[in-house]
């Protein structure tokens, strides 16, 4: 028998569709939104911190995102820095990046930040 790849290429809007699919709600917002309970925050950052083999960056950026509201309010670097015990230059440096990949996006009047809508 002859095997063969194959391989399947799928734009960025059926890849958000799948992802939106396999949560059951929409986007990365939603998937991470259980990550972003004030109560549970900082002990699973702990708790996924901890190992080895996990990155510690990844995490925070990730929580970052997680506290974002799913109805697209807006929220400002001292915000999530507060929120997750981090400083605010550190913070700034994690949303900028978020924001330089398209994953935030930033309003120029007022420079406060949000998750694109769809996301």
């Amino acid at each position: 028998m002859n095997e063969r790849a194959i391989s399947i290429e799928l734009t960025r809007a059926q890849v958000d569709q799948i992802v939106r699919d396999a949560s059951g709600e929409d986007g990365v917002s939603a998937l991470l939104r259980g990550l972003g309970d004030e109560a549970s925050l900082s002990s699973k950052y702990r708790a996924l911190s901890e190992s080895p083999r996990l990155s510690r960056s990844l995490l925070l950026g990730l929580l970052v995102l997680a506290c974002f509201p799913a109805d697209g309010d807006t929220l400002a670097v001292s915000d999530i820095a507060e929120r997750l015990g981090m400083s605010p230059s550190t913070t700034h440096r994690y949303m900028t990046t978020l924001l330089a990949v398209g994953l935030l996006e930033q309003e120029p009047r007022t420079r406060r930040y949000r998750v694109p809508a769809g996301r």
